[in-house]
């Protein structure tokens, strides 16, 4: 049976984490946990995995993550400055983890045209190159809305698999190799 895109970047990702002893958490929003499920499918992933809180309402983003309603109301949820706060949020309330990664992006429809398909993803460490917010902006391709989450969550675990790469190599650099 093959395996689809979403499967084979979760599997990719779960090798770096492990082969790197890094921990992970996430914020998601538009894709609703799938970046965590995906992961989740993985035996032994709950040694790198340390969890995924899905604010999908501007309200959990408030209270579990603590981003402000001033951000919110000023950038709107699907924005990279709020993108960057659940990063924060997420990162402070999981004090196991190193990488921080979060998602917001309108999966239509109904979006604002200059928003329709446009996911951000913010990478954030506790220490290295990541420790200011990376951000990635993308445009998603897919016309349905289960299909543009699919591929909104295969982008979020291959940008956590490069920053986790990245993470590495900083550790590396600065121990001497």
């Amino acid at each position: 049976m093959t395996k689809s895109k979403l499967e084979l970047a979760a599997e990719r990702l779960a090798v770096v984490l492990e082969h790197h002893g890094l921990k992970v958490v996430f914020a998601e929003s538009c894709t609703g946990g799938l970046v965590s499920a995906a992961l989740a499918a993985i035996p032994g992933i709950s040694r790198w995995l340390c969890g995924s809180a899905v604010t999908y309402t501007e309200s959990a983003k408030i209270e579990w993550l603590g981003v402000s309603p001033a951000e919110l109301k000023q950038h709107s949820a699907v924005s990279a400055r709020v993108t960057r706060a659940m990063a924060a949020g997420v990162l402070s309330r999981a004090p196991e983890a190193e990488l921080a990664v979060a998602v917001t992006g309108h999966l239509g429809p109904a979006a604002p045209h200059e928003l329709d398909g446009v996911l951000f993803i913010v990478g954030l460490a506790r220490t290295g190159s990541l420790t200011e917010p990376t951000l990635h902006q993308s445009a998603l391709h897919s016309d349905s809305r289960p299909d543009r989450q699919v591929e909104a969550a295969t982008a979020v675990l291959n940008m956590a698999r490069i920053w986790a790469e990245r993470l590495r190599s900083d550790a590396d650099a600065s121990d001497g190799g």
